[in-house]
C-alpha cells in the first residue's frame, strides 16, 4: 500500500543532566533514528526546551513534541513557538499536537488552567491548527514578525488521535497521523483504526503519513510496566498486543514491513527505554 520510506522515532523524556540529555540525542542519531520525540507532562522535561537542546547537540535528528497537551496552550503561543523552534533547529522541527492525554487534567489543575470537555478540547485543537497555519501563511509579508520558518510552508503537523472526531480533524488538517491504539489492542484493532481513518480521510488518505508508537520491544518486559501498559506485559504479549514488538530483529522487521504493505504505516516510534533493543530493526529498515 504505502510507498513511503520508513522513519523511526524514539520517545524520551528524562535525563539527570544537560550532558546526559545531549548524549541521548546523539545516541539516537548515531543509531539511525530519524526523530527524537518528547512527551508533554509536568513530570518530565518541558518538551520545547528539551527539543531545542537536542537539536543543538545533533546534526540531522528531527525533533518534535509527542504531543503538546494543546488545551494548556494559547493557539497564538503555539504558532509563535512553532516558527521559533523551526528556526532554532535549522528546519528539523515537527509539530505534534493532541487534544489532551490521559492525566492531562491533573496537569491543567496544577497550572491553574481549565482542561475542558472532550468536545471543547477537540475544538481548541482545531483552532490551534488554524492559527498555526494562518501564522505560517502570513510569512510572505502579511506578518510584522521578522521570524520565518526554515521549512516552507512550515513544519509538518502531526496529530495524535483515537476517536472519530480527532481522526476526522487529523485527516483534514494533519500531515502525519499518530494512531491511538491502546496497548491491549491487537493487529486487528490496528487495522480497524487505519480503516476508520481511511473512511474519514477519503481522497486525502494517501497524502497522510501514518505513525504508531511501540510501548515495548521484546517478550520479556519488566513487570513494573504493567501500570504503564494497563495490564501484565507477559499477558499482553501472549494476546498479541500490536504495541509490543517481539521476535528476532529480522522477524520484527518483517512485522513492520507487513504493516506498511497492508496498512500504510511507515513512521514507527518506540519507548526510549528500548532504543538499544530496537536499533537492529532500525538498521535493517531505515530509509527502505
Amino acid at each position: 500500500m504505502s510507498t513511503r520510506s520508513f522513519r523511526f522515532g524514539v520517545v524520551a523524556a528524562l535525563a539527570p543532566t544537560a550532558n546526559a540529555w545531549a548524549a541521548t540525542a546523539r545516541r539516537a542519531e548515531d543509531l539511525g533514528f530519524t526523530n527524537l520525540l518528547v512527551p508533554d507532562t509536568l513530570g518530565t522535561l518541558s518538551p520545547l526546551p528539551a527539543l531545542a537542546a537536542a537539536a543543538t547537540a545533533t546534526t540531522s535528528l528531527r525533533v518534535g513534541p509527542f504531543v503538546l497537551n494543546t488545551p494548556l496552550y494559547a493557539p497564538a503561543a503555539v504558532a509563535h513557538d512553532t516558527v521559533s523552534m523551526d528556526v532554532l533547529t535549522g528546519g528539523r522541527f515537527e509539530l505534534g499536537l493532541g487534544a489532551g492525554r490521559p492525566g492531562g487534567e491533573r496537569d491543567a489543575e496544577r497550572l491553574g488552567l481549565s482542561f475542558g470537555t472532550p468536545g471543547e478540547r477537540v475544538r481548541h485543537l482545531a483552532e490551534t491548527i488554524r492559527v498555526v497555519k494562518a501564522a505560517l501563511d502570513k510569512q510572505d509579508g502579511g506578518s510584522q514578525s521578522p521570524l520565518r520558518a526554515v521549512q516552507q510552508p512550515g513544519p509538518p503537523i502531526l496529530v495524535a488521535g483515537a476517536g472519530r472526531r480527532l481522526l476526522t480533524l487529523a485527516a483534514r488538517e494533519a500531515d502525519i497521523v499518530a494512531l491511538g491504539v491502546a496497548p491491549q489492542g491487537t493487529e486487528y484493532d490496528l487495522a480497524a483504526k487505519v480503516g476508520e481513518l481511511r473512511d474519514v480521510a477519503g481522497d486525502r488518505f494517501d497524502a497522510l503519513e501514518l505513525s504508531v508508537n511501540l510501548a515495548g520491544v521484546g517478550a520479556d518486559l519488566p513487570a513494573w510496566m504493567a501500570r504503564q501498559l494497563g495490564g501484565d506485559p507477559a499477558e499482553l504479549v501472549r494476546r498479541g498486543s500490536a504495541a509490543i514488538l517481539t521476535g528476532t530483529p529480522a522477524e520484527m522487521a518483517d512485522t513492520l514491513l507487513r504493516r506498511r504493505d497492508a496498512l500504510g504505516i511507515s513512521y514507527v516510534s518506540v519507548n526510549g527505554m528500548f532504543m538499544e533493543e530496537f536499533a537492529p530493526v532500525v538498521e535493517r529498515l531505515a530509509g527502505r
